[in-house]
């Protein structure tokens, strides 16, 4: 025997063995009740998760640390070097090839320090410098690109599930129109055409919210790309998408700052410190050797110094052409940044607009189309059930459900366009 739970002591005994369906009427009448338990995901919540997880944002870490590795060695000298050998040795006569019997003859050993010019050695840390810069910016730029493309994934997710839930708003219309089709068949006052075809117009519906649910599970699929952890079931409440986290005057003011131009200045940087090192090479570099030498026969032993120092007597076809070509390189990066920035105020600008205008017709959908072909459903419904035809609602209902379908799409794409927008910028913490 079940005992009672105690929530229900005192109730009607009727009603007590009846209390799984009266608890189950609870949960459906108090959402927080049947719902406290299943876990949703945020856009922010997968936008954090993919940025903690991604791959591609390690492997940019990676980098990060090579480069500052490269930097605090750039403008070491280079190692010295350990030289030995025989200087001095006779290879005829009573002494050929003996290393004791020829005063002249010397064993020598020491070392040779090359001493680059401080130019050369400023431009190298520069341009390592400048390698360092850009993986850091590439790391940000990369970011942006991992919000963007969870924040399209996230929100295909949604507005799939927006469009299932849409659709079946419509299945207990359709459930009466069948149910009151067949009645009237059965009364004698409708007709066979009018029952087939509203069975015909539900398993369309059917049909459309199998599509729904077939894009929810891709939807899904696409954002696990992103995520470690499982994704929940269904997603929480979407962003406000008629609001963008920054000005549209502040995105076009601040174009150099957008992910996609974020590298141009440390590519710049880079081409510059070429051109410094492509400069510095007509200063020559100088060395220095120094050293033991032991003499054959009686003679006394002997300490060395050597100062070497390049000449770069024909730098009209070796230095010169590097800078010439330097320089061409560094016009070329600055020519090909100012394209890039065309482009994407191009792009900014083509998307602020799509964006503007695709939130006018999801406002015109929600607050006008819908209202309207619902309204029409249920009046095409109710004259059926006095006793007009059934084509009027078939109709109407078909309509309706385009019209669904139409602005679950619509919000898609807004959602689409609002994130385009709203990762173009990186927030001011992360610079």
């Amino acid at each position: 025997m079940n005992p009672l739970p105690v929530v229900f002591k005192g109730l009607p005994r009727g009603l007590c063995r009846r209390w799984p369906f009266v608890f189950s009427l609870i949960l459906a009448a108090w959402p927080g009740i049947g719902s406290a338990a299943e876990p949703r995901l945020s856009l922010n919540q997968a936008i954090a998760q993919a940025i903690d997880q991604a791959p591609i944002i390690q492997a940019r870490d990676a980098r990060i640390v090579a480069t500052s590795e490269d930097v605090a060695r750039a403008a070491a000298l280079p190692d010295p070097m350990l030289v030995f050998g025989v200087q001095n040795l006779p290879i005829a006569g009573a002494d050929a090839f003996s290393l004791d019997d020829e005063p002249m003859t010397m064993r020598r050993i020491g070392v040779t320090q090359v001493l680059p010019s401080r130019s050369k050695r400023a431009a190298r840390r520069e341009s390592a410098l400048a390698v360092q810069s850009q993986a850091e910016v590439t790391r940000l730029a990369s970011v942006l690109e991992v919000k963007r493309a969870v924040a399209s994934a996230w929100i295909a997710w949604w507005a799939a599930t927006r469009e299932m839930s849409l659709l079946e708003e419509l299945r207990e219309q359709s459930q009466l129109a069948q149910a009151a089709a067949k009645a009237r068949l059965a009364g004698g006052s409708g007709s066979a055409s009018d029952a087939l075809a509203a069975r015909a117009l539900e398993l369309a519906l059917d049909n459309r919210i199998d599509d729904a649910r077939a894009a929810i599970a891709q939807a899904r699929a696409g954002l696990s790309r992103w995520l470690v952890d499982d994704v929940p079931i269904k997603p929480a409440a979407a962003p406000d998408f008629s609001q963008l986290p920054r000005a549209q005057s502040e995105l076009l003011d601040r174009l150099d700052q957008q992910g996609p131009l974020l590298v141009w200045d440390a590519r710049e940087a880079s081409a510059d410190a070429a051109l410094a090192m492509a400069n510095a090479e007509k200063r020559s570099d100088w060395s220095i050797s120094t050293g033991f030498a032991r003499r054959g026969g009686d003679a006394s032993n002997v300490i060395w110094l050597e100062v070497g120092v390049g000449l770069p007597l024909f730098s009209a076809n070796r230095q010169d052409r590097g800078i010439n070509a330097r320089r061409s390189d560094l016009q070329s990066i600055r020519s090909a940044r100012e394209d890039a920035r065309r482009a994407q105020e191009e792009s900014v600008r083509g998307t602020l607009a799509r964006w503007s205008a695709q939130g006018r017709k999801a406002v015109r959908f929600r607050d006008s189309i819908l209202p309207l072909d619902h309204d029409r459903s249920a009046t095409a419904l109710a004259a059926h059930s006095g006793g007009a035809g059934l084509r009027d609602w078939l109709d109407a209902q078909r309509d309706e459900i385009s019209a669904r379908i139409d602005y679950a799409r619509l919000l898609a794409d807004w959602g689409q366009s609002w994130a385009e927008l709203a990762f173009l910028l990186p927030d001011e913490a992360a610079r």
